[in-house]
């Protein structure tokens, strides 16, 4: 018989996962489908493979999760650049920041140097100096880094407080080490997993999505994925679909039921929703971070270019970007042309693609953020935490928007 209290942790490496108990929270729900699943399919351009970042080729993706009782739920994912040494072969890489209400650890030597030099980590909040401690233990333990006393470990976050006792600070350095010990390529579990576990968007329970696209042959072919934790508000909209505004879910919900009230039924105070309305407006506050991967050979300055694509695709699904949202995108390139080798200082000859040809990979980048954050909320199942449930995105419904 399954304790009362037992820890849970759900290490889950692509498609495996390992869940160590026979009841809980997420026992006994659906499988459910990504976004293509349902007819949702943002954009022009195919999709890689997998549908997923790990389509850029040697890009790996970790999770950890942890479940606990009635209060834990929260996790760690890491994206791994390449199956080297990331601290020796530095890819070359870029921040933009939408709205900063977060905390990016090693943003500022990212945006001075154009390098990133660790595995790029995901968490809560409150677990952002444990993903620092793991990012650099697991870089110093490195063969060829014995000498090494300098790390810039890249870490995000989003608050799962609503869901996670975020006070208890339940991460450590260990569950990040583990999610970048267990990286790998293939599929990438979406949904309650990781960074994802505990995190809820447009009053929906959000997650970990992802989602990929390749450019036409005769613009390079190049691959573009991004992975993002979704965390955040606004009126949700997916391929079009008003999907918040149909289903009475976003934050403007009850003034909005009220102001359309014949004026007999109307509140006299806006804080009061309307006979029949929500109980209680959606809170647009949040964050999302967003990591986008490509094989193009990009400088720096025109992968911050790309992340910023990344982020006006947020607005795609109806993000408002309110005051309390951290939404953050990181974005690297895998060519090896555009490495940054540990301590060289030698001249060297680099092949870049020039700023004419990013229009189709700037394409690709906002219809792949868009159906990441699609995949995301649809992957995700009805989570309870904290003595509150919040409830998976209304798949039977969507269907039929989409129909």
């Amino acid at each position: 018989m399954v304790q009362a209290r037992i820890r849970r942790l759900v290490a889950i490496t692509g498609a495996l996962a390992l869940v160590v108990a026979s009841a809980g929270p997420l026992a006994a729900q659906e499988v459910r489908p990504r976004a293509r699943d349902v007819g949702i399919t943002p954009g022009v351009l195919p999709t890689g493979p997998l549908n997923a970042i790990t389509d850029v080729a040697d890009v790996r993706v970790g999770h950890v999760t942890l479940i606990e009782g009635d209060r834990i739920r929260t996790g760690v994912t890491a994206i791994v650049p390449h199956g080297g040494n990331v601290f020796r072969d530095k890819v070359a890489g870029a921040v933009f920041v939408g709205n900063a209400f977060g905390k990016l650890a090693g943003s500022t030597q990212v945006a001075e140097l154009g390098t990133i030099e660790t595995p790029i980590v995901l968490t809560n909040t409150l677990a952002v100096a444990a993903g620092i401690e793991g990012v650099v233990r697991h870089t110093l333990a490195q063969p060829g880094n014995e000498e090494v006393r300098s790390v810039n470990a890249l870490v995000g976050e989003t608050n799962d407080g609503r869901l996670n006792d975020i006070r208890g600070m339940h991460v450590t350095a260990g569950d990040v080490q583990r999610a970048i010990g267990q990286a790998t390529s293939g599929p990438v579990a979406e949904g309650n997993v990781g960074a994802g576990t505990g995190t809820v968007a447009f009053g929906w329970k959000g997650g970990i999505g992802t989602s990929s696209r390749v450019v036409p042959a005769g613009a390079g072919g190049y691959t573009v994925g991004v992975l993002v934790q979704s965390n955040y508000g606004g009126v949700l909209m997916l391929d079009g679909l008003a999907i918040g505004e149909a289903l009475g879910q976003h934050p403007f919900a009850a003034r909005r039921a009220n102001a359309l009230a014949p004026a007999a039924h109307r509140v006299v105070a806006e804080a009061r929703p309307a006979p029949g309305a929500p109980a209680d407006d959606v809170p647009a506050d949040g964050s999302c971070m967003v990591v986008v991967a490509t094989d193009a050979p990009l400088t720096a300055r025109d992968l911050e270019r790309l992340a910023a694509r990344a982020i006006f695709g947020l607005a795609r699904t109806g993000s408002s970007f309110s005051n309390g949202s951290g939404d953050f995108a990181i974005a690297f390139s895998t060519a090896t042309t555009v490495r940054a080798p540990h301590g060289a200082t030698a001249p060297a000859v680099r092949t870049v693609l020039p700023t004419e040809a990013l229009s189709p990979l700037f394409e690709a980048v906002l219809e792949a953020t868009e159906e990441a954050v699609a995949n995301s909320l649809l992957k995700a199942q009805t989570l309870t935490g904290n003595g509150v449930t919040v409830e998976a995105l209304p798949i039977e419904r969507v269907r039929a928007m989409v129909r």
